[in-house]
């Protein structure tokens, strides 16, 4: 019987300790002024720990690349677009990436020809500053690089105006299905900010060039995690709302359309479609493919 009463007295011991870090680790709402803590010195530190979930080679038994876009202009994807103007508490998607570009993360060149985003070419100096540029002027860029010590930068003037009209981001996303856990994934690999006024961009708005001609450039969606993880996207309804760009892509909490997907004639939608009855009625049956493929399988 004492044996037991001293098992007892462990355990409670262990648990009371256990109780006692979990509160000294749980953050106030308020902070040393008395504002509420939107953001946190925390995020910084999450932002080395991102969740990763790595799949073997061997265990992934089908997949499936597609390209959706993502438009701001859908009330679903208003916490990615606001606030236009950045504040000290939340900045947008695009700004972030601009941020990030600041900070010396890869930027890809797009390919001329190709949907396809490549990881081959990397941006840098005046080629990167070009791309965010209303026309041929050097000084309408929002993005400016120093000649002597590379150091990148955001030209705020210009950076408003060029925003305005940053509503649209085309991503790549890769649907697969690992037989290890028996479940179906999915996962972004690029994503590109979608300018239509691109001075490059001279194709008509019904054409799938007009499409290659809009896309910047490409972010490896994997290096910019660490970014999106250390800001809050703007609250929606909930002022306490505590939610970050990484976790609100890792929900899939946006709403996008598809584009087109990996096929054996390398075509996008707008390439053979031929009217919007016809554009949504293909969107609608390559999503009706991805949804079922999961219940098909497992169906008896």
């Amino acid at each position: 019987m004492k044996k037991y009463w001293i098992v007892a007295l462990i355990t409670a011991l262990s648990l009371g300790s256990s109780l006692l870090k979990a509160q000294e680790k749980s953050l106030p709402f308020f902070d040393k002024k008395g504002a509420v803590r939107i953001q946190t010195t925390e995020l910084d530190g999450l932002a080395d720990t991102i969740a990763v979930i790595n799949h073997r080679a061997d265990d992934i038994v089908w997949s499936r690349v597609v390209y959706r876009i993502i438009d701001m202009r859908d009330k679903q994807n208003y916490q990615l677009y606001f606030p236009v103007r950045p504040n000290d508490e939340y900045h947008s998607l695009f700004r972030i990436m601009l941020d990030a570009i600041c900070d010396g993360i890869s930027v890809y060149r797009k390919d001329a020809r190709d949907l396809k985003p490549s990881f081959n070419e990397v941006l840098d100096g005046e080629d990167l500053s070009a791309v965010f540029a209303f026309d041929d002027d050097k000084e309408n860029n929002i993005i400016q690089v120093d000649p002597l010590t590379k150091q990148r930068k955001i030209n705020a003037d210009q950076y408003m105006r060029y925003v305005k009209n940053q509503i649209k981001f085309l991503v790549q996303e890769i649907v697969f299905f690992d037989k290890h856990t028996s479940r179906l994934y999915s996962k972004i690999i690029a994503i590109a900010p979608l300018y239509s006024l691109n001075p490059n961009n001279v194709e008509s708005k019904e054409s799938m060039g007009y499409f290659r001609g809009s896309i910047i450039c490409w972010f490896a969606f994997d290096e910019l995690r660490p970014y999106l993880a250390k800001k809050y996207v703007i609250p929606s309804g909930n002022d306490s709302q505590r939610l970050t760009f990484d976790d609100f892509f890792s929900q899939k909490m946006y709403s996008s359309y598809l584009l087109g997907d990996s096929n054996m004639f390398s075509r996008m939608l707008l390439e053979y479609a031929l009217n919007p009855d016809e554009i949504r009625k293909e969107q609608k049956r390559i999503e009706t493919e991805l949804i079922n493929f999961e219940q098909d399988l497992w169906e008896y």
